[in-house]
């Protein structure tokens, strides 16, 4: 066991780094191609720090680690916004001005109850993972339309602060490909270090992944939305978690029903996706008129009631697997 929990600590740095580096890549080559920063904010970048979650659920899909796969998808929604929200507003209060991540909040909530329409029969097959896959093509698409139509979105001037300018093309397509070459080792090795651990303590591939695996497939996710939020780009920090969370919805979840059809564990349906609507629900009524305090503005108190909410979880999540 020793050995897998040094696999797992290799994996999870390899897997930050690496998820910097192909985000940097993807950016730059993007820019250098003549495409507008609000659409690589809001796309490439929102597809790159949601791929160490594709890659993790594609090897452990493919491993036959279904549950894994599923509880990365929602563990990761789950802490984007109790952890990484949480502990970004509590750190730095959170304004939210960008109409375009006002918008894709209730559109997050519409594909929750597009993702749950797939769950309810207790099994995620190939169907119900091309739907999902279909529903991530169309909010792109949306996104790409609404990026057209709000090109003066605060979002736009923050990514274009965050874009490089001094990569040339060679270097940006070096690092976007490198990048993606060690997410697949780091992404192998978290696999294999997770099931090895999961098997040892004898408890579910699904509470791995929805505890150590999500946690660490959303670090860069956290570093993210911290540094954004420290410069004042709050829209970023907002946006980044909540384009993530549509990815890991659509995209993630797709993966071991086209990979690896079967049934899941019941508890997704009753404990782990209430928890992620719970969250996502009071992320969007904080960052709304409908704040608690000041609207549009997560302050420390909302920050506290979510980074609770997400605490509470994991103890429910240990309170199960004791008694299980």
């Amino acid at each position: 066991m020793g050995l897998a929990i040094g696999g797992l600590l290799v994996g999870f740095l390899l897997l930050i780094w690496s998820a910097d580096r192909f985000v940097i890549g993807a950016s730059a080559s993007a820019r250098i191609f003549g495409i507008s920063p609000l659409v690589i904010g809001v796309v490439v970048v929102g597809f790159g720090t949601s791929a160490p979650e594709m890659l993790v659920s594609a090897m452990a899909a493919a491993s036959g680690q279904s549950g894994l796969a599923i509880g990365n998808a929602l563990g990761s929604n789950i802490a984007n916004v109790g952890l990484i929200i949480g502990a970004t507003a509590l750190l730095y209060p959170l304004r939210v001005q960008s109409r375009i991540v006002k918008r894709e909040l209730p559109v997050l909530l519409l594909c929750m109850f597009l993702g749950v329409m797939m769950l309810l029969d207790g099994e995620l097959n190939r169907v119900d993972g091309l739907i999902l896959l279909c529903g991530l093509i169309a909010i792109i698409g949306w996104t790409l339309h609404e990026a057209a139509r709000n090109r003066s979105d605060i979002l736009a001037r923050e990514f274009e602060s965050e874009i490089p300018l001094d990569m040339t093309a060679s270097a940006a397509i070096g690092t976007l490909l490198l990048g993606l070459f060690v997410l697949v080792i780091s992404s192998r090795l978290l696999v294999w270090s997770a099931t090895e651990i999961a098997t040892a303590l004898g408890i579910s591939d699904l509470v791995i992944g929805l505890t150590i695996v999500a946690l660490g497939t959303s670090l860069p996710e956290l570093a993210a939305s911290i540094a954004a939020a420290r410069k004042g780009e709050h829209d970023i920090a907002i946006g980044n978690v909540v384009g993530s969370n549509l990815f890991n919805l659509l995209g993630v979840m797709a993966i071991p029903g086209i990979i690896a059809p079967g049934a899941f564990e019941p508890a997704v349906l009753t404990r782990d996706y209430p928890a992620m609507v719970l969250l996502s629900v009071l992320l969007w009524l904080f960052s709304s008129n409908y704040s608690l305090r000041r609207g549009g503005v997560i302050q420390r108190a909302e920050a506290s009631v979510l980074l609770l909410i997400y605490l509470g979880y994991l103890g429910l999540l240990y309170y199960h697997n004791v008694n299980a």
